[in-house]
């Protein structure tokens, strides 16, 4: 309902003059700037200006590239990373746009490295050099604006470093089991490390690790899906299948939980269970009682979702509340 439709029709039911009319929408709060629009704006307007900085420079090198020499490309990179350290080192107020705007630049340099010398290394080692040498800007900015991009840095070195072990295929097959599940620990290591458990070590926010939960998610219940529909069922479904009640056990703990990650990961949960159901019902079936195992398939996907949003709830009160829990 629209508060400023209800305030109108609330002075015409009791025929308010404009004072009073006037006092009503003082009470409402409707003219008021809303809280804490002060802190936040500019704090908004500078992070989106140092991305878009950022990009810009990467378009302004493209732009040129005919016009600039290598060493020109290169000491421009350099000199913007420098700069933009040297900045945030000194202006502590600007320090967080600044240092996105140096994680991007090492972003372009590792780019234009790579298709500058064509080194032939993957490109998930740039990725991982990307991320290792933004690591101690990130530990010493301690803001969810850099953690953020950095969680996607690692999550796609570690997608590519999958890709690279799978023979450069999106393969799905028994013998990369040991690839995959080197891939999806590191990333459940990463949404660790960027849990509230070690907040204090290095000052992550709820943006970084529901970064990491998203991304990691979507990479284990894709491939766990792609091992479920194999004519044989693949040990990689049962081991997505494993460490997603893992990921939920350490959710639900009153150190790790959180109920944007631990809604996630109960969602993934549960796709993988309703399918694996269903091509328990439906695999090798001739249809003779299709209509049955669909009801039997709806019932179990009801049950589950009110299941899971019972547990939730339930986690949400206890942990909100304090002292709830003792």
């Amino acid at each position: 309902m629209d508060l400023r439709l209800a305030l109108y029709e609330l002075a015409a039911q009791h025929q308010l003059d404009a004072a009073a009319h006037q006092k009503l929408q003082q009470l409402a709060g409707l003219n008021r700037e809303p809280s804490r629009l002060g802190y936040w704006l500019p704090r908004g307007v500078a992070v989106l200006a140092a991305a878009l900085g950022g990009f810009g420079v990467i378009l302004w090198i493209a732009a040129n590239w005919d016009t600039l020499g290598r060493f020109g490309r290169f000491a421009l990179l350099q000199g913007l990373f420098a700069v933009m350290c040297f900045g945030a080192l000194l202006k502590p107020v600007a320090r967080v746009p600044l240092g996105l705007l140096a994680l991007l630049a090492i972003g372009g340099l590792f780019a234009y490295f790579g298709q500058t010398y064509q080194t032939g290394a993957d490109p998930w080692q740039l990725f991982a050099l990307w991320a290792v040498l933004a690591l101690p800007l990130t530990l010493s900015v301690r803001s969810d604006v850099l953690w953020t991009p950095w969680a996607l840095i690692v999550v796609t070195g570690i997608s590519l470093w999958v890709h690279a072990h799978t023979s450069h295929r999106w393969r799905v097959e028994p013998q990369d089991l040991g690839v995959y599940a080197a891939g999806w620990s590191a990333a459940l290591a990463l949404t660790l490390a960027l849990s509230p458990a070690l907040k204090r070590w290095s000052g992550a926010g709820p943006w970084a690790m529901r970064t990491a939960v998203t991304l990691t998610l979507i990479m284990i219940t894709g491939t766990a899906l792609g091992g479920l529909f194999q004519n044989e069922v693949a040990a990689l479904y049962w081991l997505g299948l494993t460490l997603l009640v893992l990921a939920g056990a350490g959710l639900a703990s009153k150190q790790l939980f959180e109920i944007y990650g631990l809604s996630a990961v109960s969602l993934g949960l549960n796709t993988l269970l309703i399918f694996g159901l269903g091509r328990a019902l439906f695999h090798d079936s001739r249809g003779d009682n299709w209509l049955g195992a669909m009801l039997l398939l709806g019932l179990v996907a009801a049950a589950l979702l009110a299941g899971t949003v019972s547990v939730l709830l339930r986690l949400s009160r206890r942990y909100a509340t304090p002292g709830a829990a003792a």
